[in-house]
């Protein structure tokens, strides 16, 4: 008997860095998926319509890094609602084959957000949150932050006309986030409930090395490259809660394989083979 083939992968540019492949692998083996695949795949902007169109049938589901969130909207069938709404998509789910084959857009870095931020003690009534950056994870982060009761956060970033993406999505989801300058965040995030920075690694440097001598709220840095980043340590050295990016790539990659392959994630032997990724590292 032949064992079917499955494929997915994860693509963006640059995309060689990503420790999706260890989780996705780690998942497939402890579910006993025979014949499943998962990979790290180089796509441009510019080469994402034609990777989808040239999809054979053995492909399951994709990840998507940056710079695709964004850009892979127009090129869906059918684009969920939470994703629809964040105007963010981290995972395709191929369907059918042919002229028959569907593409659905869904997002779970919302999911990966809430639940790392659980794991840092925010369950809900979260009444002040900050949001470092204006990206697509900017905007999961306003939706996760609002499913936690804050839905006025302050969004810090270096030039407010290029928040116009954010600020729409915001609105979609009756979310009224207050820009402000982002030389100004170390003394104001201090006293939030809730920060969440979205920032490129070493971006947030300079906030960390700004921020007063004690904090109150706990912090979620989503980059893990370094780990811990500047903001994280200097957070927690200053009496906060923190906790790495790499918590939300666990939670949101668990997501995509409950969604790509129906089964329940086995989020024990996914963190294993994460800590000892990063352990390596």
């Amino acid at each position: 008997m032949t064992t079917a083939v499955h494929r997915a992968a994860v693509l963006g540019h640059p995309v060689a860095h990503s420790l999706s492949p260890v989780l996705h692998a780690a998942a497939y083996a402890a579910l006993g998926l025979d014949g499943w695949r998962y990979d790290a795949v180089d796509v441009t902007e510019d080469a994402l319509a034609t990777f989808l169109r040239d999809l054979d049938p053995t492909w399951a589901g994709l990840s998507l890094t940056m710079p695709l969130k964004q850009t892979v909207l127009p090129l869906l069938d059918h684009v969920e609602p939470l994703a629809e709404v964040v105007g963010a998509v981290n995972t395709v789910l191929v369907h059918g084959a042919g002229a028959g084959r569907t593409l659905t857009g869904a997002n779970t870095d919302v999911h990966g957000l809430v639940r790392a931020l659980w794991e840092a003690g925010v369950v809900d009534g979260v009444r002040t949150g900050a949001v470092l950056g204006a990206g697509a994870t900017a905007a999961s982060t306003l939706a996760a932050l609002a499913q936690l009761g804050c839905t006025s956060p302050r969004v810090y970033v270096r030039t407010q006309a290029r928040a116009g993406g954010l600020l729409r999505a915001a609105h979609r989801m009756g979310v009224e986030p207050r820009l402000c300058r982002l030389d100004d965040a170390a003394a104001e995030i201090a006293r939030a409930d809730v920060v969440v920075s979205t920032l490129p690694a070493h971006a947030a440097d300079g906030v960390a090395a700004a921020l007063p001598a004690s904090v109150r709220g706990a912090l979620l840095d989503v980059c893990y490259d370094p780990s811990p980043t500047a903001l994280g340590a200097a957070w927690a050295a200053r009496g906060g809660a923190a906790v790495g990016g790499e918590r939300m790539l666990l939670h949101q990659a668990a997501e995509q394989v409950r969604l790509m392959t129906g089964r329940v994630a086995p989020l024990d032997a996914m963190d294993a083979a994460l800590r000892g990724a990063l352990a390596a590292a």
